[in-house]
């Protein structure tokens, strides 16, 4: 797979904006590759209280300090979850909600413990992508394209693109921050 890497300086943008223009990139991790089909944008305080940025914790500080960083934390107490920083001076970041497996696609399968029957089911959901990709706590905090790379992937028309509520939160439903390519 050739394509160009993004920048770090392109994750330095409004976290609506990167959120949009994530879909149809790349994301490459060890020999397991897919595109983005689905994102949702997170902020900081004074507009989003779904967001972890709402508070600032431990755990949530990687969001106000960075940008072009992972921010991977574990959920449910079961799946680990996919962010990229963004916004140099203001908290941000965009969740990786859905993938279209497009490389290592055994290894995914492998690695969710099933067969690959319907492969966008290996990663159609941010728990799911993690455990196919094989994405960690481990890996929070690491730079773009460090051990996990973004490349430039497809362009993606404006009409494919979609926005709804983001999925699975209670405060902050109004938002239509959650964007993803219609199947």
């Amino acid at each position: 797979m050739k394509s160009k890497s993004l920048s770090k300086s392109f994750f330095n943008q409004d976290t609506i904006k990167v959120a949009r223009k994530l879909l149809g990139k790349i994301i490459k991790h060890e020999k397991t590759a897919g595109i983005i089909t689905e994102t949702e944008a997170y902020k900081g305080p004074e507009e989003d209280e779904a967001s972890h940025a709402f508070k600032k914790t431990s755990r949530s500080e990687l969001m106000y300090n960075s940008y072009g960083k992972f921010y991977v934390y574990f959920i449910y107490g079961n799946h680990f979850c996919l962010n990229i920083t963004t916004e140099k001076n203001k908290p941000g970041a965009v969740l990786i909600r859905a993938l279209k497996p497009i490389e290592g696609i055994k290894i995914m399968a492998k690695k969710r413990k099933m067969k690959i029957n319907n492969k966008n089911n290996l990663t159609n959901g941010p728990g799911k992508l993690c455990q196919a990709f094989g994405i960690t706590k481990a890996l929070n905090g690491t730079n773009v394209n460090n051990k996990i790379k973004i490349l430039k992937g497809i362009k993606i028309k404006s009409s494919e693109i979609f926005c709804s509520s983001r999925i699975g939160i209670k405060k902050a439903q109004h938002l239509k921050w959650r964007f993803f390519i219609k199947k």
